[in-house]
């Protein structure tokens, strides 16, 4: 996947089609849908890929996944309108040429009916439809944990992408949540949602080594959210992820914390630079990106490439990873 181009002209198009007609953006889950969409389904699923093409010959993998459940619920909705500013960043901005984006969307295995839902990664408007497939099932299962380890299993064994097997550039991985993953990915929850089974659970740091091999890992947490404040909340993903744990204290900031967040990673900007773009863009998120990627922005210093991503509770020291 991965093939066409984006155009806000499309989307802008859409978009007043549906205003027209009282149509939902999110018609699948706002029509009743119960399970999750068929082109969402990881199960059975061998692999997501974001392939290079005539039209790419460069892609860049971007991964976003959202918490639905409870507060998170709005996301996928403040993703969906902000969109254009995500891709007009990305794009117009240079700070990546070709990106490849994939939406996908966290519950609970333990209880939800879709604990996991994975689009494709794509280049041209694709990726809205994939958006406006998701259902927005709002249950969770009220023990402060979601099941952000399957996703990160998925996304570490259940994709494939070029830029990283190519070019030894890691691809971006956002999750947006407050709530904490599980200690581990159960097999018997990989058998049930995905298909296949491990020997045995994977434990949760031992997934993230995974992933982090592939990925940069970003996890946001929106101030407003349930268990934004969770001193617990903060220090489990500051133990997995160290600063690339990102605060967000506007939740319609989210599409330019984003795009900002590849910008600096691919050496595009700097912070200064990218919010001067934000306002160029007519965009009022500066203030609230530029708390967020603070610290982020402090600890980048040029450094020798390294062969590997480092351990947890840093992001690597490169974005460069030999093969």
């Amino acid at each position: 996947m991965g093939s066409g181009y984006w155009s806000t002209d499309v989307y802008s198009a859409r978009a007043s089609y549906r205003a027209s007609t009282g149509a939902s953006a999110f018609a699948y889950s706002d029509g009743g849908a119960t399970a999750v969409h068929p082109d969402l389904d990881p199960r059975g699923v061998t692999v997501r890929e974001s392939r290079d093409s005539d039209d790419h010959p460069e892609s860049l993998a971007i991964g976003v996944l959202f918490d639905v459940t409870g507060s998170m619920g709005t996301v996928p909705r403040t993703l969906q309108t902000k969109l254009p500013d995500l891709l007009g960043l990305l794009l117009r901005k240079g700070y990546a040429e070709h990106p490849h984006i994939l939406f996908g969307a966290v519950g609970d295995a333990t209880c939800d009916r879709a604990p996991l839902q994975i689009g494709q990664f794509e280049a041209d408007n694709r990726m809205d439809d994939d958006l406006g497939k998701i259902l927005l099932e709002g249950g969770g299962g009220g023990q402060m944990h979601e099941s952000y380890e399957l996703a990160m299993y998925f996304m570490a064994r259940h994709t494939a992408i070029d830029c990283f097997e190519k070019r030894g550039r890691r691809g971006y991985l956002f999750m947006i949540g407050d709530e904490l993953a599980y200690p581990a990915v159960k097999r018997r929850e990989i058998a049930n949602v995905i298909g296949g089974e491990p020997d045995e659970d994977v434990p949760v740091a031992e997934i993230v080594r995974e992933l982090q091999r592939m990925y940069d890992v970003y996890f946001i947490i929106p101030e407003g959210a349930y268990h934004a404040g969770s001193r617990k909340l903060k220090d489990f993903w500051r133990d997995l992820l160290g600063q690339n744990v990102l605060y967000l204290d506007d939740l319609d900031a989210v599409c330019e914390t984003i795009a900002l967040t590849v910008g600096l990673g691919e050496d595009a900007i700097d912070l200064d630079e990218g919010l001067e773009h934000l306002e160029e863009a007519g965009s009022d998120a500066g203030a609230s990106v530029s708390r967020a990627l603070a610290r982020l922005d402090a600890s980048r210093a040029p450094v020798a490439v390294s062969s590997a991503p480092a351990g947890l509770g840093t992001p690597g020291p490169s974005r460069t990873t030999r093969l």
